[in-house]
């Protein structure tokens, strides 16, 4: 059984007992979460698409760790202008583990 999830923007497949790395959610180390929104739910060959959520569904996760990403660097570079701009972005990431999916 597998599950389609949107959270920061983005779709994530999950699985349970699954390790998953998205952006920044409120909670602290130890709490259990409960993603509702759903897109897609796969159960041994019967699916359920959702117009867009899977009424009903709901995933839940425990947070395993709250922290900052890889640094990324951005340079912008103008030649013959003078033009040199360095900068880099750490992102707050959160680390759940998939325990349920419920459809």
């Amino acid at each position: 059984m597998y599950a389609v999830i949107r959270t920061g923007g983005k779709q994530y497949s999950v699985a349970p007992g699954q390790i998953l790395e998205v952006e920044k959610l409120d909670g602290s180390v130890g709490d259990s979460i409960t993603l509702d929104d759903v897109l897609m739910i796969v159960d041994e060959g019967d699916v359920k698409i959702g117009q867009p959520q899977v009424e009903g569904a709901n995933v839940t996760a425990k947070i395993t760790g709250q922290y900052r990403g890889e640094k990324i660097r951005v340079f912008r570079y103008s030649p013959k202008k003078r033009i040199r701009v360095r900068r880099g972005h750490r992102q707050y990431v959160t680390r759940l583990q998939i325990e349920t999916i419920q459809a």
